[in-house]
């Protein structure tokens, strides 16, 4: 299988509200490095699973509500806990949606996402599903 992967970055703040999190209850802040993996089983004519530069455009759009934002105040995630594997479920269902709608221009080709979020150079998370 062929892949292509692009990265973006966001800055977010959010409380994680269990005791199972012990500070991080609290409001605390976060940098995120993404990953948007993309993966098909075969090439299109000009040797492309997709265009890099479209799917970079298409993660940051997808980024776009989530940069800065304070998750906490985001109707979208009432009641939820915004783990790093929550967001990458998220993520991962905005990207998506696009790439089933044709945003991503990829003849219908694409098979597989990833999307993995680095906590830090110690730890990520990722989600990973067939479209």
């Amino acid at each position: 299988m062929f892949a292509v992967e692009v990265r973006d970055h966001i800055m977010i703040a959010h409380s994680l509200p269990s005791p199972v999190f012990g500070p991080a209850q609290g409001m605390h802040g976060a940098t995120f490095t993404v990953d948007a993996a993309f993966f098909a089983e075969g090439l299109d004519d000009n040797g492309l699973v997709v265009d890099i530069g479209r799917a970079t455009e298409l993660l940051a759009e997808v980024l776009a509500p989530l940069r800065y934002a304070n998750l906490d105040d985001l109707p979208a995630f009432a009641g939820k806990i915004t783990t790093t594997e929550f967001l990458c479920g998220h993520v991962w269902q905005a990207l998506a949606e696009a790439a089933r709608s044709g945003r991503l221009e990829d003849g219908g080709r694409l098979r597989r996402l990833r999307v993995t979020l680095h906590e830090s150079h110690l730890a990520r998370g990722w989600f990973e599903a067939d479209l």
